[in-house]
């Protein structure tokens, strides 16, 4: 057992002389930011910047507080995020970077600029060599690999794959450059629960790859010659018909993601927000969201990724459900019951979280303290 981690919390109480941005700041200076040395150094911020038409994803003016934080303290800040191995508007980084700018992620609103970590194409990467259960060398964005300081900034929410997304999602999947995605979700293929299936083709329209095609009995099947595992049908399915193959697979995937996360934070220094609001049942990932599970609980930060996620999601577990899912309950307000699993029934989160702490990331051990 790992020695037990400080993880700092700030609920969404505002006053008039205390607004939530002065909230943040006083978070973040408290979870260790001012005993970082920023002078002159490379800062990466990695956030997600959200897909259009996903209104979940964390507001820029949270990431342009920090931004501007590290600036006073000399630093040289960037926002970053890699290319995702899905179809949409993140894929390649002049789309990418027309996301960000849509979503109010932008050199002006921001206070500093915006840097597509893996490239044009999402091959532009640096090999990590970490030697764990699943990795060898793990293939980083270089422009996260190159920096000296990494401040993670998470939306902390449900996950089709992973069962929810917080530090270790962010860190592990968001900065693998399109091959490290490749590798991260190899072996964890969805398939089609036929019996659900409508035919609507919205699984064939969204896959990248070309790999879901409709038969002639009008349901959708899967060529795993061309799969990469990337999850985009099962996000899309409106009917339970696209699925993740089971626990195992989801197991793998979460210590797989927990690893490549190890790689990014491994000998530098580091900061972990989860902003745990808006907790939508989906990854921001897609270019829609749905009502959250619990309403806005607060803000939580660490310089352990670990005890981050593991405090943010017993946050969750302990809070009440929202409305819509008290009703579809019987009216149990669900305290004390895991959301996640509720609304993804095949995943389990706590493989990454218990392999995180066994590779040394972080601890499942930690003291919240109030700011």
């Amino acid at each position: 057992m790992m020695e037990t981690s400080e993880v700092f919390f700030t609920d969404m109480h505002c006053t008039s002389s205390l607004n939530l941005l002065k909230k943040l700041e006083r978070l973040v200076k408290a979870a260790g930011f001012e005993k970082m040395d920023f002078n002159r150094k490379m800062t990466a911020i990695k956030i997600h910047f959200g897909e259009p038409g996903n209104l979940a994803y964390l507001r820029p003016n949270f990431a342009a507080k920090v931004a501007s934080m590290v600036r006073e303290r000399g630093g040289k800040p960037y926002l970053t995020d890699c290319n995702t191995l899905y179809s949409g508007e993140r894929n390649n980084a002049p789309d990418h970077l027309n996301a960000a700018f849509s979503n109010g992620y932008n050199p002006l609103s921001a206070g500093c600029h915006v840097v597509i970590a893996d490239g044009i194409k999402g091959t532009d990467y640096r090999e990590i060599e970490v030697n764990l259960d699943y990795t060898r060398k793990a293939m980083i964005g270089t422009a996260i690999s190159d920096a000296d300081i990494i401040i993670s900034m998470s939306h902390f929410k449900g996950h089709e794959q992973t069962g929810f997304g917080g530090a270790l999602k962010n860190l592990g999947m968001g900065c693998a450059s399109v091959g490290g995605k490749l590798f991260l979700h190899s072996g964890n293929p969805p398939f089609i629960y036929q019996k659900n299936c409508t035919g609507c083709k919205i699984c064939v329209n969204n896959c990248a790859h070309d790999a879901v095609h409709l038969g002639d009995d009008r349901k959708a099947y899967i060529d795993y010659d061309r799969c990469t595992g990337c999850g985009q049908c099962v996000a899309v399915c409106q009917f339970d018909a696209a699925r993740v193959q089971g626990n195992s697979e989801s197991d793998a995937l979460n210590r797989k993601i927990a690893e490549y996360a190890y790689a990014v934070v491994r000998d530098k220094p580091a900061l972990h927000v989860n902003f745990i609001m808006d907790v939508s049942p989906d990854c921001d990932c897609w270019g829609h969201n749905d009502r959250p599970l619990v309403e806005d609980i607060g803000i939580a930060a660490s310089t352990d990724p670990v005890a981050l996620d593991k405090a943010s999601v017993d946050m969750v577990m302990n809070a009440p459900a929202a409305r819509h899912l008290r009703e579809k309950e019987n009216g149990n307000d669900l305290r004390g019951e895991d959301k996640f699993r509720l609304v993804h029934g095949s995943t389990d989160w706590k493989t990454g979280l218990l392999h995180g702490e066994k590779i040394k990331l972080g601890s499942l051990s930690y003291k919240l303290i109030k700011i």
